[in-house]
């Protein structure tokens, strides 16, 4: 099914689709082809007659709004859930997330559904209502190839292929296969197909395949008896601008999300005022000396000591800002796409572009990224009065958040599992601190490998190049042996990590991950 589908590379012969090589003449287009797969294919928080609207959206182009809540109403008909249309996906039971995955499928009204053990798992009842479901689709002039080890129903069907180890052992009506295979009821199949080899089997189909099939005779093309507006391609803006709107409509539906957010944004610059309380009186005094005076203080050896204690605090709470910002940023991205990936591969085969597709990610991490960011120069500043620039001092955090969170959104893009994907961006945000030469210099030979791939490090170098103007600089200056770099190099490699990042997570979005 895969290699029909276009998911797989065929390892020898042909696939025919109205008189076309798929391999040679290029494969299905997306409205040609639904695929129905095993996992769900749709976002818990949403409501059924949304992912139903979002579907038809994301695939078929050209309708108006009218046309889309026409099409809408007809497939809900069609699957049977109009009285549960407002029901979310989390309250589903398993028959009607498949009523839901086969409705999906069907709004650009494919000649070809392909359905992959749709009916495991579920209640005999269940069972009985999706088969029927398939077979009423079939009638209205659709091909439905059904993948299933259930043999309940295969009378309902017009063709069965039997395979055993990969080789064709049955291919004909479902009539003709008990006396084929010299079984009396359906459920001996499987303990038949193990009294003989399948090269057996099949060299036994081959010498008797033409007599049943002169029994069957040739299947009857399909042709769509549907009157429905053909669909158009999808264009980037659309694209891009369902998918955001979906993502916010996820985020304030997920009220954890939402308090993890606000939990993180408004504790983490209390956290950093807290550690800066025992020194806000040092701090104040410096900022109120004169110049001269200070200079003065300078050669008196207790006062150096606190003077170097302010720049040791400056440094500090410079830092403490920008690992705080970072693990915010993984925290931001981390499972953004590893967590519904099943569902970016299923939209993909139905069209979705991969560019769309991360920039209404990119979209929506940015303004988390603007907020917390803002949020943490804006209050710690208000309280501690750093010293400086605010805006510049704004904009470097800003950028650091940025960097990190992109660099997360592309691990999520590459790894396998959300899992995967968070443990892996928590290690990087904890190497941040030690590998930056902020609190300890690294010996300069690892320093010159590990700083180009610490944010954090150039988030606190471009935060103290702020205080050049200021007499802490000086301060810092003296507590530290990492050397800094000019502040148009930190833009610079910090706009290189976050595009890096958005790379790295448009080629893992590229490549398949079906399983």
């Amino acid at each position: 099914m895969k290699v029909i589908a276009g998911l797989k590379e065929a390892s020898s012969g042909k696939i025919l689709w109205n008189g076309r090589d798929l391999a040679e003449e290029g494969d299905f287009e997306a409205h040609e082809v639904g695929y129905v797969p095993q996992f769900s294919i749709a976002h818990e928080k949403l409501e059924v007659w949304e992912c139903i609207e979002d579907a038809i959206r994301l695939r078929c182009g050209g309708l108006s709004r009218e046309e889309v809540e026409v099409r809408v109403e007809r497939v809900l008909s069609e699957v049977g859930m109009q009285g549960i249309a407002e029901k979310r996906v989390e309250v589903l039971s398993g028959g009607q997330r498949r009523r839901l995955a086969l409705g999906m499928e069907l709004v650009s009204s494919p000649e070809l559904l392909l359905c992959d053990e749709v009916t495991s798992g579920l209640d005999p009842k269940a069972e009985d209502e999706i088969t029927g479901l398939m077979k009423a689709v079939s009638e209205k002039g659709r091909i439905v190839l059904n993948i299933t080890h259930s043999l309940k129903h295969l009378s309902v069907h017009d063709s069965v292929i039997v395979l055993c180890q990969g080789r064709l052992v049955y291919h004909a009506s479902p009539a003709h296969l008990l006396h084929y295979f010299g079984i009396s009821h359906q459920e001996d199949l499987y303990p038949r197909l193990a009294e003989r080899t399948p090269a057996e089997w099949d060299a036994s189909w081959k010498k008797h395949r033409v007599s049943y099939e002169k029994l069957a005779g040739e299947l009857s093309g399909r042709h769509s008896s549907e009157t429905e507006k053909v669909v158009e391609g999808i264009g980037f803006f659309v694209q891009w601008s369902v998918l955001l709107s979906r993502r916010w409509k996820l985020f304030w539906r997920d009220p954890g999300q939402v308090k993890l957010q606000l939990a993180l944004m408004l504790g983490f610059p209390c956290l950093v005022v807290v550690f800066a309380l025992h020194g806000l009186p040092s701090l104040r005094a410096a900022a109120e000396l004169p110049e001269d005076p200070l200079k003065q203080l300078m050669s008196d050896f207790s006062s150096k000591l606190e003077y170097l204690k302010v720049g040791g605090m400056v440094s500090g709470l410079i830092m403490f800002q920008v690992v705080l910002l970072t693990l915010m940023g993984a925290n931001n991205a981390a499972r953004e796409i590893a967590g519904e990936r099943l569902i970016l591969e299923k939209e993909k085969f139905s069209g979705l572009s991969p560019v769309a597709y991360v920039i209404s990610k990119v979209s929506f991490l940015a303004v988390l990224v603007v907020v917390q960011s803002v949020w943490m120069s804006l209050f710690v500043n208000a309280i501690v009065r750093m010293p400086g620039n605010l805006l510049p001092q704004t904009l470097l955090l800003v950028l650091v958040n940025a960097a990190m969170t992109a660099v997360s959104l592309g691990i999520s893009g590459v790894m396998r599992t959300a899992e995967q994907s968070s443990l892996v961006s928590v290690y990087l945000v904890g190497f941040q601190l030690p590998l930056s030469g902020a609190v300890l210099a690294l010996p300069e030979w690892l320093g010159k490998i590990t700083r180009p791939l610490i944010a954090s490090y150039w988030g606190w170098a471009g935060f103290l190049q702020t205080l050049q103007e200021t007499r802490f600089y000086n301060a810092v200056m003296q507590m530290t042996q990492t050397p800094l770099m000019p502040i148009g190099m930190v833009v610079w490699v910090l706009s290189a990590q976050a595009l890096v990042g958005v790379l790295m997570a448009y080629w893992g979005c590229k490549g398949g991950r079906w399983e």
